[in-house]
Formats: structure tokens, C-alpha cells, sequence
């Protein structure tokens, strides 16, 4: 594995790989690697000649008070789990690379962005769109793959891919869980094996209103409120929202006539963690 920090260099390389006939499946993370990334980085060795990976904690997509300073970081264990899957370059810059002085441009994408994370993260977005758009730029992939986890973030990159005519396409892998269902974080490193049983409460609450649906509840208070009742019983647990949306533009769903996003932000502890399922009228899955 090649470790790459200039972002020219890394441009270079891939011109290289480009002009040589081979294609390149890229998976961008901010590092504290755990199965969920790796998953994604084993779905890219099937999609690509060359597989890139990135490692960049991004100071623009956190917001004031949350857990920039404290996010893990764990890079000599993240290296030996990339070595041991082939990846062939790890993109590792320093924020003098991404945001050097002087930096002035960002991109936003209007809209998808203002509901749910972008609702309670105002800025949040903002920061995801120009790093990954760089990082795009930087890394020239075929293919980026993201997971389903964030589906937000996975939806509105898909637009701004499409909208500003970025040659990449975008999959998106499923979620990966704990045995319990909680589904797999970063930010689980902060919990005791006690506290991940206790946040298997938001799994729990989202596959209780999926199996609500299936069964042909359609009024989304209803479902939402079944989830609440679930994931508030669980001790120290602080919901941010709780909503079901369309699942592909994310407009908020009142009656539940086609598939949906149903998604929750929940602190545990003071940690904050997102999950999702889709569900959809008369089907079942998982």
C-alpha cells in the first residue's frame, strides 16, 4: 500500500492509473476504521483495478461543541487493516492540504440538506459536499463507494455528483451491525459493552416501525410514535428526531404510500448516533 499525502502527487497517480486503461473504486472515511469501512473497501476491490482509500478527520462538516478534538484517530491500526485487504493508495493529507490559507470556496447543495442532519447540523453539509468533491477531484475514482448508515449523506453526494457533472458513480452498501443492531460507528468506541446493548434501543425502535408499515400502517405519527416509545424507554437515551421521509428525495411523508427513509438521531450518554432503515408498504426486509 502506497501512502500518498500531497494531493497533486495523488492527481498525478491517478492520470497514471487513468491513461494505463485501469479504473480506480475510492472509499473516503475519517479514519477509527471498524467493519463497516472495510466492508465498503472489500465492495471496491470487486468494482475497480485500483482501490484508493482516504483518511481525513474534516474540521468543516462539525459543527461549534461537537467531538472534533476528541474524534478517534487511530492510524497505525487503520494502516495494517487497509495492508491486510491490498489496498493499493492511502490519500493521507493534513488540513494545510484540504484548506490551505487563503481558502474561500465551498459547495452546497440546497434543499436535501435542510432536513434531519442538516435540520440539527446546520453546517454539517456544507463541509461534507466540499470535501468529498475535492477528494473526488483529487482521487479521479470510477467509483466511490459510500455506506448506508449516513443515507443522507449518501443522497445528497449523489446529487451533487449529478448536478455538477463529477464522472463518478456513487454505490451505496449496506449497514453493518453490532450483534446487538446497533449499527456500527466510530464513535462506538466511546461505549462499554453495557452502553452498546443500551443503544441497540434505536435499531430496535426503527425495525419496530418498519414492521408497522409492512403491515400496512400508513399514518408516519403513528410509526413515529411506536419508535419514540421504544427508544425512550432505554436509559440514557436523548432523541433529536425521529422521521420518515421519501426515500429517494427525502420530503417528509405524512401518509406512507411508498418506500421511506425512517431515520433516528439519538444521544446515549452524550454520544451522538444516527441509524436508518427504509421500509416500504406491504414488503418486508431487512
Amino acid at each position: 500500500m502506497r501512502t500518498v499525502k500531497k494531493a497533486k502527487r495523488m492527481q498525478s497517480l491517478a492520470a497514471g492509473i487513468k491513461r494505463d486503461g485501469r479504473t480506480i473504486a475510492f472509499v473516503p472515511t475519517m479514519g477509527a476504521l471498524h467493519e463497516g469501512h472495510l466492508s465498503l473497501v472489500r465492495r471496491a476491490r470487486k468494482l475497480g483495478d485500483i482501490v484508493a482509500v482516504s483518511i481525513y478527520v474534516n474540521r468543516t462538516q462539525f459543527g461549534p461543541g461537537e467531538d472534533l478534538k476528541k474524534y478517534p484517530r487511530t492510524l497505525e491500526r487503520d494502516k495494517r487493516l487497509l495492508r491486510l485487504l491490498d489496498v493499493d493508495y492511502l490519500f493521507l493529507p493534513d488540513d494545510s492540504e484540504m484548506y490551505p490559507s487563503g481558502y474561500l470556496t465551498y459547495v452546497e447543495t440546497e434543499g436535501i440538506t435542510s432536513v434531519l442532519e442538516g435540520k440539527s447540523r446546520p453546517t454539517h453539509f456544507r463541509g461534507v459536499t466540499t470535501v468529498v468533491a475535492k477528494l473526488l477531484n483529487i482521487v479521479q475514482p470510477d467509483v466511490a463507494v459510500f455506506g448506508q448508515k449516513d443515507a443522507q449523506q449518501a443522497i445528497v453526494i449523489s446529487r451533487m455528483v449529478a448536478d455538477l457533472n463529477i464522472p463518478v458513480k456513487v454505490i451505496v452498501a449496506p449497514t453493518v451491525r453490532e450483534k446487538t443492531g446497533l449499527a456500527l460507528s466510530s464513535r462506538n468506541r466511546y461505549f462499554s459493552p453495557e452502553q452498546i446493548r443500551r443503544a441497540s434501543c434505536i435499531y430496535h425502535g426503527l425495525k419496530r416501525g418498519r414492521e408497522l408499515i409492512n403491515s400496512g400502517v400508513t399514518d408516519s405519527k403513528k410509526v413515529v410514535s411506536e419508535i419514540l416509545r421504544i427508544i425512550d424507554d432505554a436509559e440514557g437515551t436523548t432523541i433529536d428526531y425521529i422521521s420518515i421521509n421519501d426515500a429517494n428525495t427525502l420530503d417528509h411523508v405524512r401518509k406512507i404510500t411508498r418506500e421511506v427513509l425512517i431515520s433516528a438521531a439519538v444521544e446515549l450518554d452524550g454520544v451522538r448516533l444516527i441509524d436508518n432503515i427504509k421500509a416500504k408498504p406491504g414488503r418486508t426486509g431487512c
